[in-house]
């Protein structure tokens, strides 16, 4: 992570943001400033990456010194479109630009707010969820404008609420400091992780509810995760579901291991193949709740638990159905050494042989079916298994 300095040169803000993205940015700051005069502050969760390191892909650019008028102008000389009017947000390539704002919660929904423009960079930034999300920078003067303190919370990995009187007026909050905690290994301050047990959560619709555990789902502090889950009061309101500190721990130190085994490809799966035996509940219900795609129930809910004693055989039967690299259970170290001794780690059995002697042989429909599980399980039996 950078030294947490106020200044910050553009070379240094931009190292990990792609050439591409950088000459937008300041094609737009240039732009804005030579012709209308503006003050241009990147602001959210781009400022907290770039202070962790990690590559920016999402911008979003506040305009200050700068009439609705004149804003509004601009963005058309710019091409942009307006992606939501109403909170003067307007999108340029790969860019979000807006004018600063308050907003006050009037109705239901992430849509029942009321937005007053501002001038002043703190006040809108007293918006933002968490501290680390607050940061602004000033293209123009090369500077980190840090209201709220949040690269002291990032130096000691903390997630903050910044304002307690409005951070409840989006619910979805809640299941953000559970992603984040997820993604940067961040621990919820007592005060802001008491805020959110008190939040409400079923006024959010399960698109946006899936949205964040998914991010939480392929975190690299998955254990973070989960404790927060919990810890936060997500699992109860959105699950009906608590767990004993014991039966917490186990869980917690299962999954911190099976870590090690995942894939890049299945990573949004494992968590909820992993945690579901310890909680009762069919991984199935689990999915409906959070509106999950169906691409989850096929890795997932169809995807048989691993037994207590996992041997050749069970591995095999894996490889037939599914192929080890597409079955959520092979973060297991057993199933991947087995799975290498058997060598069809990289390479699944091929049952294209078999059904196309099923076809010729005038086999079809079930009959088909039940005639290859057959063949199958003979063709496993004649393997020398260990």
């Amino acid at each position: 992570m950078l030294l947490p300095a106020k200044y910050l040169s553009r070379k240094e803000f931009f190292a990990h943001t792609s050439t591409e993205l950088a000459e937008d940015i300041l094609f737009v700051e240039e732009f804005l400033q030579k012709y209308y005069h503006a003050r241009c502050y990147i602001a959210g969760g781009a400022v907290r990456d770039v202070l962790l390191g990690l590559k920016c892909k999402d911008i979003d650019i506040e305009c200050y010194d700068i009439s609705v008028e004149d804003f509004e102008i601009a963005m058309g000389n710019l091409g942009a479109q307006g992606a939501g009017k109403s909170f003067f947000v307007y999108k340029y390539r790969q860019l979000d630009i807006s004018l600063p704002r308050t907003e006050r919660k009037t109705g239901v929904g992430h849509k029942g707010f009321e937005v007053t423009l501002t001038t002043q960079a703190k006040e809108a930034s007293q918006r933002r969820d968490f501290t680390i999300n607050a940061m602004m920078y000033d293209i123009q003067n090369q500077q980190i404008l840090d209201f709220w303190y949040g690269i002291d919370d990032l130096k000691h990995k903390v997630l903050r609420v910044v304002d307690p009187h409005s951070f409840g007026d989006d619910s979805l909050r809640v299941l953000r400091a559970m992603q984040f905690a997820s993604r940067f290994g961040f621990k919820v301050e007592p005060q802001s992780c008491l805020l959110c047990q008190k939040i409400a959560l079923s006024d959010l619709p399960k698109e946006r509810v899936f949205l964040e555990f998914e991010k939480m789902f392929v975190g690299d502090y998955p254990y973070y995760g989960l404790y927060y889950l919990f810890a936060l009061g997500i699992a109860d309101k959105i699950f009906g579901i608590s767990l004993e500190r014991k039966s917490f721990m186990l869980l917690a130190r299962r999954l911190c291991r099976a870590q090690d085994g995942f894939m890049d490809a299945l990573r949004p799966y494992y968590f909820l193949y992993i945690i579901s035996p310890f909680l009762g509940y069919t991984v199935k219900l689990l999915l409906d709740r959070i509106g999950a795609p169906n691409i989850y129930y096929r890795k997932i809910a169809k995807a048989p638990p691993l037994p207590d004693r996992i041997d050749s055989a069970f591995v095999a039967n894996m490889a037939f159905r599914h192929g080890i690299n597409e079955f959520v259970g092979n973060y297991h170290p057993e199933v991947a050494e087995i799975a290498r001794r058997l060598n069809i780690w990289e390479k699944p059995y091929d049952k294209s042989g078999i059904i196309k002697e099923l076809i010729a042989d005038g086999f079809e429909g079930i009959s088909l079916g039940q005639e290859l599980e057959r063949r199958v399980q003979k063709k496993i039996g004649a393997l020398d298994l260990p």
